[in-house]
């Protein structure tokens, strides 16, 4: 399967194109946000195409136009717009001349996308004519909605040949959820037009991920089952469920963060080298890593999974109320937390243990993997001396760094003396410069046609089969939900599976 239509190939940027400048123009382009006065709207994607348009990446002769079913103005919307840059961003001082400037290509359209007798007259109205200009669709919009928001586009003629859509996750809630969304839109797009997003896949340390890997020859040969002891993926936050108490109540940890961010940061860990950087090649190898997870049945869910909730507690030195009352319930068997114990089954990966976890209300936001490395088969410096095996810590947030923990010899007279200290490529430290956003770098990928950091169908479908198979297991065997004082690193649940197989969770 082509990832990119001929079409599409005069929109990819040239290596020669990319060395003469650090951020390297697109074409014009036309994008539709559905769901633009939503959260994520405002506090990322708007946000990014104005970085991305001050950094020079973006045409003057772009337009950007929202879409929601609120009652909105061209100028309310883009006052709506500054002020969630005000409200939302870590620099709020917004450079008025760039701003004016981008808001020229703002626009906004009210339509009732959850109606299927929505009117589409105006939106058709606001669009370029031409077909050769590139069109994206952004569904930031519950996925629910997706087919409905695609026949409404083809309904109108508004899906050319040069249409591109983007699917934000969770995409369904489960394997038949996902194939319905899946057929309903491939109906109207193209696969090589289809743009499932991740924006953990985004993120500049995931991206330095593949280059360690195979860009240094010192890592890739240790990077199987003889080196390496484990691999251990956290996402932590230290937030609640928030407002989104409806949708995580009937989603939790497992569909909302295993099955789309930390099982793609798994694959990127541990997948063969591709041939290429090109999207099919690395997307074939992604799929890989998903067929040969070992499956979680029913007879050993209990000991390879556990499902927990958190209670009252401290966060910050402020105490913050449990599960139940944030999504306004008197019971509920959705985990705010998930941890398992799962394997690769393939020859570079046999018997490793590789332990996932994330939740909510945690210590600390966290994001990271860690490759534990095997000791030294044999200590030269005796008994009564420690050595620490070394340790690959991949940090995504909340600042972005590598570290590798080695052993060295501790300055001084009288004796040898190790100590294990990290050598640290830490962005804040090393970059100076302001480097994009996940979501800055996958909208401008869009537009040029760049499927390499989205997700094909089969990796979604995969991903769903697996996760499936934990919640028919726990429904099977009724597995009890766990608790954790909100602050704290998890269950104690979570402790013991790890302690059981000789092992302990990294500490933040």
């Amino acid at each position: 399967m082509a990832d990119r239509d001929p079409k599409m190939d005069a929109d990819v940027d040239t290596a020669e194109e990319a060395g003469r400048s650090a951020f390297v123009p697109v074409k014009p382009f036309e994008l539709v946000v559905f769901g633009a006065t939503g959260d994520l709207a405002r506090r990322k994607l708007l946000p990014s195409l104005y970085h991305r348009y001050c950094d020079g990446q973006i045409p003057k002769n772009s337009r950007i136009i929202g879409v929601s079913r609120s009652d909105l103005s061209r100028k309310d919307f883009i006052k709506l717009v500054e002020d969630s840059y005000h409200e939302f961003e870590e620099d709020p001082d917004l450079d008025k001349h760039c701003f004016a400037e981008f808001a020229s290509m703002l626009d906004y359209v009210s339509i009732d996308v959850t109606k299927k007798d929505a009117d589409w007259t105006e939106l058709e109205a606001r669009l370029d004519g031409s077909a050769e200009l590139i069109r994206i669709f952004y569904l930031a919009m519950p996925p629910r909605l997706f087919v409905q928001i695609a026949q409404g586009l083809q309904g109108a003629g508004l899906a050319h040949d040069k249409s591109r859509v983007v699917l934000e996750k969770p995409l369904g809630k489960d394997f038949a959820s996902a194939d319905e969304i899946n057929e309903g839109v491939g109906r109207v797009f193209d696969e090589n037009r289809i743009y499932r997003i991740d924006h953990y896949l985004g993120k500049e340390t995931v991206q330095n991920l593949m280059v360690l890997r195979f860009g240094n020859i010192l890592l890739e040969p240790l990077w199987n089952s003889r080196a390496i002891e484990h691999i251990e993926i956290t996402v932590a936050e230290s937030i609640g469920v928030g407002g989104r108490g409806g949708y995580y109540d009937s989603s939790g940890a497992l569909r909302d963060m295993v099955q789309n961010h930390l099982l793609q940061l798994l694959c990127l860990t541990t997948m063969e080298p591709p041939a290429s950087i090109d999207a099919d090649d690395l997307r074939t190898e992604k799929i890989k890593v998903l067929r040969a997870l070992k499956p979680v049945t029913a007879a050993d869910v209990k000991e390879t999974t556990v499902r927990a909730q958190y209670v009252r507690g401290q966060v910050d030195g402020e105490t913050v109320q449990d599960y139940l009352s944030d999504v306004d319930a008197d019971a509920s068997k959705t985990e705010s937390f998930v941890a398992i114990h799962t394997e690769i089954q393939n020859w570079r990966w046999a018997g490793v243990p590789i332990y996932i976890r994330s939740g909510k209300r945690m210590a600390s936001r966290r994001s990271e993997i860690v490759i534990q490395f095997r000791p030294v088969p044999h200590s030269i410096f005796g008994d009564s001396t420690k050595v620490d095996p070394n340790k690959l810590v991949i940090r995504l947030q909340p600042d972005e760094a590598v570290t590798l923990w080695m052993e060295i010899k501790e300055p001084g007279a009288g004796g040898l003396r190790l100590k294990t200290l990290p050598l640290n490529l830490s962005y804040a430290d090393n970059f100076t410069v302001r480097y994009p956003d996940a979501y800055e770098r996958l909208l401008l990928d869009v537009v040029r046609g760049n499927l390499s950091l989205f997700m094909r169908r089969d990796e979604v479908e995969a991903a769903w089969r697996w996760v499936d198979g934990i919640i028919d297991a726990w429904e099977e065997v009724d597995q009890r939900i766990s608790l954790y004082p909100a602050g704290s690193d998890g269950p104690d649940a979570a402790h013991f599976m790890l302690k059981q197989l000789g092992d302990a969770w990294s500490e933040a």
